[in-house]
């Protein structure tokens, strides 16, 4: 007996047997628990979660149900592992600053950010979100293998349809044997974006999908991202490290005292740790300054107090906080994800391309499906078709077979029917044989043909499968997209990025009417000829155009000075680097504009002089003249640059050096021209004085500094432009109403801008439609001050020039489409040289 027992042991080796099973266990955590697959974003558990859900029923249009109900279902069918898992797990998919994009509609608590736990399952109720939805959207239609679950009584899906790139949208964080993935959450429109792109060029580079489409990660809590290194960084290798900010403000009182309001923090941060961490700073003396902290947050948004004494700096400690506490934290990307079962780190072009791989075959399964079920109906309906032909027989045949198996093989042998035909004939209804049935059959049958067509050339054709993608992709798109919550700046007070790596080279800064601001290198745009039709500028809404434009340095300073008087400042670098398509930013994103408030001038300065001022100009004719240097410390919250009467506005600012004459133009075609010497320089917040009286209905177009030999350049609402030499223009005392300057009909329109011009720059043109054209200003005719000029740009009949900037002169292939242009104008166009009287 002893020696039977014995010949059931087997020998193995201990270290054998315990790597072997380790790794089992490994590739399981791995596999089965730990890692989302690249096709649906989602592990095992999420997926179990929303398929039982969508198996009880509990859709987004239904009653909410018990969460108990759905955990006992997930547990007791496919996911063997304790109920608090599945619990926790479906409550992070109903919280709001866990998931981008929610995939669980909660009723009742789940949480809140300050790491309050849930309810317990036996109070809380649930069902699948709208978005959700489209995850399992054509499930039922053999888009997916199904798969045994864990005990084999059950079948359960290998992975989702997902109607949309689930990955990036959402993300995903999880903790295998030996490896962890940390994928940042997206937004959804910029990711459905970046997949339409590379559907429509595979060849597509990374770069170019993070200027035009997949800008950086979005985070639910939004607050702010620093700097873009990291990002293009985790981008191009799928390992990357970015830095997460909280969106702070600066309220200053009148009392003098100052008060910082929290109102977005990082992803994942705890809002009540985060309080409770300033709290003991203050305590301890670490943190100086504060006098007050208060979490004042509610439904309807966040907001953390913190009060500051009378003498203490708000930016000094708003800097200490982002040092000390987490409201500056780092976000370490890892874009782990399965790739037909094997973990793989991935660059964000794999996942995109590994998700349009899925849809095509979510596409083609669906439409094999689709073209199975429409071959099936076709070939009954053809069974019909041949009994209503013959249906005095085959009622005969019916009548006398004494069973139904005989009446089907009868009218099978005698009318060459598949048994389904024959099926379908015996359970036909007799109200089927009147003529208006019969009608219906055909025509359901010529429906029936043309879609199996229309599904046969889709499978043929890989472009019609690519089609459909985009059309649905576009439908989610339309559906669930929203705005950008997380702004991504450059960087800022106590973000330690050195200047000196940022290249310093020329660009150009765009900001349009609506408040969209970018910078893009100036050789982006070639040189045309005068009369060309342009290049699309830059993207913008139908009500919107570009209003600002400016040459400058990336290391230079950019004074923003706003309609209501007052001052920003951001460096060249700061300003979002985008396409020349791309629309930007707004510039709330960048600067803290209040409502209200807009650019209403743009300018460059490279450090702060004291021999060197800027000149202001209202549309009221109203001027003064202050030295630079009192605008060198701008708070982040702005200064007031001009004291402004309450209607009026600030319409230009330029930089002089305090000896040169000032020209300013009005939309009615007149000129006035003084030394502005005549106006003395006067403080930051002096209102000015007058610099030309006006007529009626008459306002300020523009304000320019005169250098001696320059010209003046003359561009109207309607495209038409001159130069004429500055000689014409006699100096005048300031406060007169200025000499008539340039000839006005219905055919030029108002004065658009006038500028002073050399002859050795180029001369950008921008319609409200964001079409711009270069040329070059030696090609613009000089003329006489009264004159109407010659058309610098073809415009369509509800165009108007929009903004007129002068930018550095660029040799470039002259466009042959430009020059034939010149020919058709230079023939057409004449020179009015009409002469109105002169006007003081």
């Amino acid at each position: 007996m002893a020696e039977e027992k014995r010949s059931n042991v087997q020998e193995i080796n201990i270290s054998n047997e315990m790597r072997t099973s380790f790794l089992d266990y490994a590739m399981s955590v791995i596999v089965s628990r730990a890692l989302p697959d690249v096709r649906d974003g989602m592990k095992p558990v999420h997926r179990r979660i929303l398929y039982a859900m969508n198996d009880l029923g509990m859709h987004s249009d239904k009653a909410h149900k018990k969460s108990a109900r759905i955990v006992g279902e997930v547990i007791g069918k496919y996911h063997p592992h304790g109920d608090s898992a599945v619990y926790e797990t479906m409550v992070r998919m109903a919280q709001d600053f866990s998931y981008r994009y929610m995939l669980v509609d909660g009723h009742g608590n789940f949480g809140s950010v300050d790491g309050d736990s849930a309810a317990a399952m036996r109070y809380t109720e649930a069902r699948m979100s709208k978005i959700s939805m489209e995850l399992l959207r054509d499930i039922n239609k053999d888009t997916i293998d199904y798969q045994d679950n864990y005990d084999g009584s059950e079948r359960e899906p290998v992975v989702f349809p997902a109607r949309f790139p689930n990955l990036l949208v959402n993300g995903a964080s999880g903790i295998a044997v030996g490896m962890a993935t940390n994928i940042a959450p997206h937004n959804l429109g910029e990711t459905i974006d970046a997949v339409l792109a590379v559907s429509k060029n595979p060849e597509i580079t990374i770069e170019e999908l993070m200027e035009d489409y997949i800008y950086g990660p979005d985070f639910p809590t939004a607050a702010q991202i620093l700097g873009r290194s990291g990002i293009r960084k985790a981008y191009e290798t799928g390992k990357g490290s970015i830095t997460l900010r909280a969106k702070a403000n600066i309220e200053e009182h009148s009392n003098g005292k100052s008060t910082i309001i929290v109102n977005e923090i990082p992803y994942q941060v705890n809002k009540a740790k985060l309080v409770e961490k300033i709290a003991e700073l203050v305590r301890d003396k670490r943190l100086e300054g504060i006098t007050d902290l208060r979490d004042e947050s509610d439904r309807n948004g966040m907001r953390i107090v913190i009060e500051l004494r009378r003498d203490a700096n708000p930016n000094v400690v708003l800097n200490n906080l982002y040092k000390n506490t987490a409201m500056q934290t780092t976000f370490g990307i890892n874009t782990l994800a399965l790739v037909d079962g094997q973990p793989k780190v991935l660059n964000i072009k794999e996942c995109l391309v590994h998700y349009l791989n899925h849809q095509k075959i979510i596409i083609r399964r669906r439409t094999e499906f689709e073209l199975r079920k429409a071959e099936a109906r076709a070939h009954i309906l053809e069974g019909l078709r041949i009994a209503l032909d013959h249906i005095d027989e085959v009622i005969s045949l019916i009548r006398n077979s004494k069973t139904t198996e005989i009446a089907r093989t009868g009218l099978m042998e005698r009318f060459n029917l598949s048994e389904k035909q024959a099926q379908a004939i015996l359970d036909m209804r007799l109200q089927r044989l009147t003529g208006l049935e019969r009608d219906k059959i055909e025509e359901e049958y010529a429906e029936l043909q043309a879609l199996i067509s229309e599904l046969k050339a889709i499978l043929a054709d890989e472009e019609k499968i690519l089609e459909i993608i985009r059309e649905e992709l576009i439908e989610i798109k339309e559906k669930y997209n929203d705005e950008r919550r997380t702004e991504i700046v450059a960087g800022g007070a106590g973000f330690f990025e050195d200047e000196d790596l940022i290249p310093e080279e020329n660009i150009v800064v765009t900001l349009t009417h609506k408040g969209y601001i970018k910078r893009l290198p100036s050789s982006t745009y070639r040189t045309q000829k005068r009369g060309g039709r342009g290049i699309q500028g830059m993207g913008t809404n139908e009500d919107d155009f570009v209003e600002h434009l400016v040459s400058t340095s990336t290391h230079n300073t950019l004074l923003f000075f706003t309609n209501k008087g007052k001052v920003y400042k951001a460096k060249g670098y700061e300003v979002p680097e985008f396409s020349r398509t791309a629309k930007g930013i707004p510039i709330i994103n960048m600067l803290q504009v209040e409502n209200g408030e807009w650019v209403n001038a743009v300018i460059s300065v490279s450090e702060y002089k004291e021999d060197a001022f800027l000149f202001f100009t209202t549309k009221h004719g109203i001027t003064k003249r202050t030295s630079v240097s009192k605008y060198s410390n701008i708070r982040k919250g702005g200064l007031i640059a001009l004291g402004l009467k309450e209607d009026d506005e600030l319409i230009s600012v330029k930089e002089t050096d305090g000896t040169k004459d000032v020209m300013i133009a009005t939309k009615n075609g007149y000129l006035i021209r003084f030394e502005e010497t005549q106006i003395r320089s006067m403080g930051r917040t002096a209102a000015g004085v007058r610099g030309i009286s006006l007529r009626d209905d008459d306002e300020v177009v523009s304000m320019e500094i005169i250098e001696e030999g320059c010209k003046i350049l003359h561009v109207t609402d309607k495209g038409y432009g001159k130069q004429t030499h500055e000689s014409e223009y006699r100096r005048t005392n300031r406060g007169g109403k200025g000499v008539f300057t340039c000839k006005l009909g219905e055919k030029t329109g108002n004065v658009s801008a006038v500028k002073t011009v050399t002859g050795d720059e180029d001369l950008m043109l921008i319609t409200v439609a964001g079409v711009l054209i270069r040329i070059p200003v030696e090609d613009i005719s000089e003329t006489g001050r009264n004159t109407m000029g010659v058309r610098l740009i073809r415009l369509l009949d509800d165009e108007e020039v929009a903004t007129v900037a002068k930018i550095e002169h660029e040799e470039d292939e002259e466009n042959e489409e430009s020059e034939e242009n010149e020919n058709e104008e230079q023939s057409s166009e004449e020179t009015d040289v009409e002469t109105p009287d002169d006007t003081e």
